[in-house]
Parts: structure tokens; C-alpha cells; sequence
């Protein structure tokens, strides 16, 4: 339960933040239509792809105080349980909320819809569609129009339309210039390590509870059911570009190096309606995210706001995002975006200013403070970032990860240091006391730096565990932000009952497989090897694929794989020749090499031998390794009939 430290947090805070300011409250129920009579979405495969009723507990009203949850966190948590379809602008834009994590949003053109991001899967999004053709009648959907390269606003497209119409060109698929390259390679090198780490950003063991998860910032959750991707046919390439679409006039900004590398805003001038894709979603966003990607630019992130505020922002009377709920009327619009203009200029500048007198990456999370004056914007609160990672974030992206300490520099693992300061601390008896002692004071992070140390010392020691497992729920309870406070709940959960056994890998889908590229599947082949069984091998393979005329020469040499596409070896080893079409089976695991050797696809000149060779030293990665000592599960053996070179599933980006 909350403690009394944490209570008394919390009743400050109820006390110290602008609770009276409403206006969130009355635009998130604004333009209400109808809910659906359900609560749940089944997926294909027989799961919950989403269940808002999980969720039901925030509903008794915000008078329900509840003292595990940051009243910030609580109050946010509330507004994000919209759910339904919603109007924008009369008779034009429409949304569906709360069937996902992002928002569906719904043009009507000419003769139909057209659809801006659909959502993570095609359940999620083909039961939001039908909620609007029962609403608001029957119609095609003629366009769809990716806003950025993220999962949960792309993969519920085969929920909203048939490929074969966006071949016959009935439908288009418009996207931001570099999408289809970032939407796989973001998530591709490191996919295995960001799903395990998802576990604790994205609270995936927790239950939905007033002590476990309770929301994810900019939405409830991620939907969990079919991911698709059809590719665009057509990308928007210039900064700002004019598109006419069914009728409807659009004026696209793009956006790299915001929210996600390829993202583009949206102006309709006619309507006066301005569509901020994820860069301006009423919370301060990632500038890291935990579950790991490259660090962002807070200043560009400024400026693209900035810049759309000049665009767009000073005449227009409704704004809207893939995420939250509109704000309406020009005043508004203005103070929204300068507010989180602000928060972002005011994070890159003010964590630099510190960091030129010294303080370092280090010390910055405990130095950072937003001004009172953003302090008391609700469009400025870290629901989906946090002070605390985002300001570590900013220096990292200038000055690296070293604070310039040389003892820093090359530590020791915190394996090999944790004995010495367990031994030099009087050993674990000691500590646990000591570990007490903070706990009831309310000094959590104190008692959670010295239980920590004892935990990697002893990763049986079952009472530091569960002690050091207390510790992090009083700090989850006090967080604003959920992935913060999700981290340390999840973390907490397995420290009590390790990770479960069994967790398997998804299938890659073959949407996924067409849109990586060969030369991003070797990398990661390379990444994938050991390389100490590859001690002492040493070849040469030339690759062909032939239908679509690409080559690569990949040499083995020193422990380490490499490629080069355009050229050819001289006097390869072995030389590879297989149709990329049939690649794709192989990545997606639908066939293996030696079946497509047998059907006689695959053609081997040289030494077969090599290829055994290479296939011997390639490690499965599997998304069960423990993040806090001791948690690890036993392995389960998993009879598999995957190809060596079978792809796995990408990382997820839902949510950024």
C-alpha cells in the first residue's frame, strides 16, 4: 500500500497543481456521438486485443482519491478514458478515441473517407471504421495518410482497406518522405533488447489496477492484435506541400527529426483545422524513450512547433492530434502550442546552460526544474517523458554518456562492484537494516542505492529483493509519468516473482519482411553472430537476387560478418543466388533455405560447406534475459523449425 510518505506527496500535490483549470475535461467530452455497446476487441487469434472495461476502476469520479496513483497521473488517466466517436469539425473531421493508443481520424471527402493514422492492428482499426459507418453512413475509404513512422499509426491498415485497391490506385497511401525506411530500421538492430525492455516501460505484467497500470500518457494501451503495412504511393517530400485529395485541400509540413525521424504535420485551410500529428499532444513526449531509441532533438522539436505556429497557428480555430482530444478556438490553440514550444525550448536550453557550468549527465535529473510558469500548464507535464529522462537525455545527445569522471569512464560491471561495496558496508544484514531504516523514513531512492548494490551482490537474497521490490512501488506511486512509474512497478513485480518462463517471439509478418531491405537483414545476420564460435572462420559468399537485381559481397573475417551492396567478390567461396521474393519466405519464416534448395530456388556455386558454416555461429535472440539480478527465468526448450535466417518480429514503437 502507499505509505504515509507517499500520502503526504500526494495531498501536496492535490494542493499545488492547477486542478481548477477545467478546460481539458470540457474539450475531451466535446463532439461526443456514440460508444460502442462493447468494451472488448477479440484479435484474430482468439486474444484480447483491447479491453477499455479493464480500465473502469478511474471512472468512480476524481473525487476518488487514490493514493498509489500521481494526481496528475490520475487526472490524466481519466481523460484518456474517452472512448467512441467524436466530431471535430461539423460535418468534416471526426474521430474515434479509445480504441487504441493513438486516434483514427476521419475526413469526409467528396465521395468518401479518407483516414489519417489507423491505428496499431486491423482489428482495433477495422472495428473503429464500422463505428463510424453505422454513425455517420456508409462510405469508401479512398485515402489513408500515415502521419509518422511508428507502429500504432500504420499497423491497423489491412483493418481499412484492400491492397489490391491501393495497386488499382482506388485508394491512396500517402506518407511523410523516409517513412517506410524508419518505420522498420528504427526497431529492427535492437528489436529483442526493446521488447524486453517494453516489459517495463509499458507495464505489460501489471495489472490494471490503482497499483499497477493505470494509463500510457497519450492513450490507455497499445492494442495487441494482426499488424499490417501497405506501402505509400505517394510520399510528401517538400518541407511544405499542397495535396487536394477527394476534394479536401491539405497543406502538409514536414517534420523529420521531431516526435519520430519522418513525421509531418497537416493544415486544412478551408476548415481552418490543423492536424499536429504526435508533436503537440497536450503532454511533453520523449526526447528518450525508455524502451530504447536514438535520443531526439528538443530544439528541432521546438522549432517545428514554433514554425507551425506561424504557418498555421495564428488563424486557426481547431486543433487536433493523433493522440488526446482537440482544442478549439485560436487563443487556445496559440497558449497550447507556445506552452509546449516552451517546455521543449525550455528543456534543450536550460539542461545546456547547466550542463556549460558543470553539471553532468549524472547530476542533471536531480538538478533540471521546469519554471513555475510551465509548472502550472497542464499542455507542459511530462505524461509520456519525464523531467528526470528527458533532461539525461538532452546532454547525452551533446556530450555522450560520460560526466568526463574517469572513474566513470571504464567502471566495473555492477555485478564485479557490488561485493566490494557489500563487504565494505558490513554485508547484507547491515544493509537490510540500513535498507529499513530509509524505507520507513520515506528516503526510497536512498534505501533503493544501497539495496541495489546488495541485489546485484546476492541475486538470491529473496528479503533484498522484496525489500528493494517495496522501495520502487513507493517511487512508481509518486511518478507522473507512466513509463516511469510502470518501470519501477514492473520492475518491482519481478523482483517478487522473477519474469515468466515461455515467453516466445512473434512471427515476423510478411508486410514487415517486404518492407526491410536486404541489406538491413545482413546487418542484422551480423549482429547476430557469435562471435566467438566464429573464431578463426574466414570466407567469402557473394549474394544475387536476381528479380530485383541487387548483389552483395559478405565476407567473414576477424569474428565479424560484413556486407557491401553493388559489389562482387573475385573468387568467392561460395556464391548465393535466390530471387528476393523467395528471401521473403525465408525471412518470414514460411520456408527454409534447404527446402528452397530442394525446390531448386536456391542455387549454391562453390563450397556448400560455408553456408553451414554461417548458420552455425547465428544466436536466436529471445526477449526473456533479466534486467534486475536474479529474476531470470528457467529456460523452456521450444522444438523450432525456423530458418537460421528467419527474421524476427521487429520492436514495437507504439506510443513513440
Amino acid at each position: 500500500m502507499p505509505s504515509a510518505c507517499t500520502i503526504e506527496l500526494q495531498n501536496s500535490l492535490r494542493k499545488s497543481l492547477p486542478f481548477q483549470d477545467q478546460r481539458d475535461f470540457e474539450e475531451a467530452q466535446r463532439g461526443f456521438i456514440a460508444a460502442p455497446p462493447y468494451k472488448q476487441i477479440v484479435a484474430e487469434a482468439g486474444n484480447v486485443a483491447w479491453d477499455m472495461g479493464s480500465y473502469e476502476f478511474l471512472l468512480r469520479g476524481f473525487d476518488s482519491v487514490f493514493d498509489s496513483i500521481h494526481p496528475s497521473l490520475q487526472r490524466q488517466a481519466i481523460l484518456n478514458m474517452a472512448y467512441g466517436l467524436y466530431e471535430v469539425v461539423p460535418d468534416k473531421i471526426y474521430q474515434v478515441r479509445g480504441f487504441d493508443l493513438a486516434n483514427m481520424t476521419i475526413i469526409k471527402g467528396d465521395t468518401g473517407w479518407i483516414l489519417f493514422d489507423v491505428l496499431t492492428c486491423k482489428e482495433t482499426a477495422r472495428a473503429a471504421l464500422e463505428l463510424v459507418n453505422e454513425h455517420l453512413g456508409q462510405r469508401p475509404v479512398v485515402a489513408v495518410v500515415y502521419s509518422h513512422s511508428h507502429i500504432d499509426h500504420y499497423g491497423g491498415v489491412r483493418g481499412v482497406v484492400d491492397e489490391a485497391d491501393v495497386k488499382s490506385s482506388k485508394v491512396q497511401v500517402i506518407a511523410p518522405i523516409g517513412f517506410m525506411e524508419h518505420a522498420i530500421a528504427e526497431n529492427v538492430y535492437t528489436g529483442n533488447a526493446m521488447t524486453r525492455r517494453a516489459y517495463f516501460q509499458y507495464g505489460l505484467l501489471l495489472p490494471r489496477s490503482p497499483f499497477g497500470h493505470v494509463d500510457q500518457a497519450i492513450g490507455k494501451n497499445t492494442a495487441a492484435g494482426r499488424v499490417g503495412l501497405i506501402e505509400p504511393t505517394r510520399y510528401i517530400e517538400q518541407d511544405i506541400e499542397e495535396l487536394t485529395i477527394d476534394g479536401v485541400r491539405m497543406v502538409f509540413q514536414n517534420t523529420p527529426g521531431t516526435e519520430a525521424p519522418a513525421e509531418m504535420n497537416t493544415y486544412f485551410p478551408d476548415w481552418k483545422a490543423f492536424w499536429a500529428a504526435e508533436n503537440i499532444c497536450g503532454t511533453i513526449h520523449n526526447i528518450y524513450t525508455l524502451r530504447g531509441a536514438l535520443v531526439r532533438d528538443a530544439l528541432e522539436w521546438s522549432k517545428k512547433i514554433s514554425e507551425a505556429l506561424y504557418l498555421f497557428g495564428q488563424e486557426a480555430e481547431v486543433m487536433f492530434a493523433s493522440h488526446s482530444w482537440p482544442r478549439w478556438g485560436n487563443d487556445r490553440i496559440q497558449e497550447v502550442m507556445r506552452v509546449q514550444r516552451d517546455a521543449y525550448a525550455h528543456l534543450h536550453n536550460e539542461v545546456l546552460h547547466q550542463a556549460n557550468q558543470g553539471v553532468t549527465i549524472n547530476e542533471i535529473h536531480n538538478v533540471y526544474k521546469q519554471p513555475e510558469s510551465l509548472r502550472q500548464q497542464w499542455a507542459a507535464h511530462s505524461y509520456h517523458g519525464s523531467e528526470e529522462h528527458n533532461s539525461r537525455a538532452v546532454i547525452n545527445r551533446y556530450l555522450g554518456y560520460w560526466d568526463a569522471n574517469p572513474a566513470t569512464l571504464i567502471p566495473l560491471s555492477p555485478g564485479e562492484s557490488a561485493p566490494l561495496y557489500v563487504e565494505m558496508m558490513g554485508g547484507a544484514e547491515k544493509i537490510l537494516t540500513k535498507g529499513k531504516e530509509l524505507y520507513d523514513q520515506g528516503k526510497y531512492r536512498e534505501a533503493m542505492e544501497i539495496l541495489n548494490r546488495l541485489v546485484y551482490a546476492e541475486p538470491q537474497n529473496q528479503t533484498a529483493k522484496d525489500l528493494l521490490a517495496d522501495a520502487f512501488e513507493q517511487i512508481g506511486y509518486q511518478k507522473e509519468s507512466p513509463s516511469v512509474r510502470n518501470s519501477f512497478l514492473a520492475a518491482a513485480y519481478e523482483l517478487r516473482n522473477g519474469f515468466p518462463s515461455g515467453v516466445a517471439t512473434k512471427s515476423v509478418t510478411p508486410d514487415t519482411v517486404r518492407a526491410m531491405s536486404t541489406e538491413l537483414l545482413l546487418d542484422f545476420v551480423a549482429i547476430r553472430v557469435d562471435s566467438q564460435k566464429a573464431t578463426g572462420m574466414k570466407f567469402t559468399i557473394n549474394l544475387v537476387t536476381p528479380d530485383n537485381g541487387e548483389k552483395f559481397a559478405v565476407e567473414m573475417s576477424n569474428s565479424t560478418l560484413t556486407n557491401i551492396k553493388g559489389f562482387q567478390a573475385k573468387n568467392p567461396d561460395l556464391t548465393i543466388t535466390i530471387n528476393r521474393s523467395d528471401l521473403e519466405l525465408v525471412m518470414a519464416g514460411l520456408t527454409t533455405f534447404p527446402a528452397l534448395i530442394g525446390e531448386g530456388k536456391v542455387k549454391l556455386e562453390g563450397n556448400p560447406a560455408v553456408f553451414e558454416q554461417l548458420k552455425s555461429v547465428l544466436v536466436e535472440f529471445t526477449p526473456d534475459f533479466d534486467i534486475m539480478p536474479g529474476t531470470k527465468p528457467a529456460k523452456v526448450a521450444i522444438a523450432s523449425e525456423k530458418d537460421a535466417f528467419a527474421q524476427p518480429e521487429p520492436a514495437n514503437t507504439s506510443g513513440g
